[in-house]
């Protein structure tokens, strides 16, 4: 998920970190998702329908290969502390990580990026935040494994040894192929790219008379 710069607040009020700042904004807007990147607040808008499809479908082929189980799990909106800023975090869509992750908690709720084997994003209106600021950032963690669902362009990318401030490689997939993730993950695993684009569509509904109606495209764009 995507998100938009927020106004820092008026200039008489009580000066507040940019953490407490954060927080503060976290409680007024519930559903939203608030991060710091690159010492920039951002708010996300509350996921739609086929967002939160999609994450369910994308979910089930960690589960199925057992990664939800023993050494590792499968999580959705997992706090994970950045190293690019001094208060910077952000909150995948989804995330695999080590099961010990309790002993690997850092500040405001959120975790080393160490115990986190792959992060993924869906993308939302501002996709272009998940397709390059947060590719950034996430190699700059050194996550080994960031899978984006482009829901705008039916694409899956997966983007894996991180170098800097980048991927080295990135592999992009359509509907109708399969996407493979590295076995470093702790399993096979190889994601459905229709299955997945698809979930991520809004469903077209029946005019009156039943007749089908044309196809939608990706929501989000």
């Amino acid at each position: 998920m995507s998100a938009a710069a927020v106004e820092h607040p008026c200039e008489d009020e009580p000066e507040l970190s940019l953490l407490e700042e954060a927080n503060e904004l976290a409680e007024q807007l519930p559903g939203r998702r608030v991060e710091i990147i690159g010492g920039v607040i951002t708010v996300a808008p509350p996921p739609d329908g086929p967002h939160a499809r999609a994450l369910t479908k994308l979910m089930r082929p960690f589960i199925a290969a057992g990664l939800d189980d023993g050494d590792s799990v499968v999580l959705q909106g997992i706090g994970l502390w950045l190293p690019g800023g001094p208060e910077d975090y952000a909150i995948p869509d989804l995330a695999l990580v080590d099961a010990d992750l309790d002993a690997h908690r850092l500040d405001n709720n959120c975790y080393d990026p160490a115990v986190f084997r792959l992060v993924l994003e869906v993308t939302s209106s501002n996709y272009k935040s998940d397709l390059r600021h947060e590719v950034a950032v996430y190699a700059e963690a050194k996550i080994p494994v960031y899978v984006i669902l482009d829901r705008k362009h039916s694409r899956v990318h997966v983007l894996t040894e991180p170098v800097g401030g980048t991927y080295d490689r990135h592999e992009v997939y359509a509907p109708g192929q399969q996407a493979p993730l590295p076995e470093s993950i702790g399993a096979e695993v190889t994601l459905d790219v229709a299955e997945l684009i698809g979930a991520g569509r809004a469903k077209s509904s029946q005019s009156a008379d039943s007749s089908p109606s044309a196809d939608s495209s990706p929501s989000g764009d």
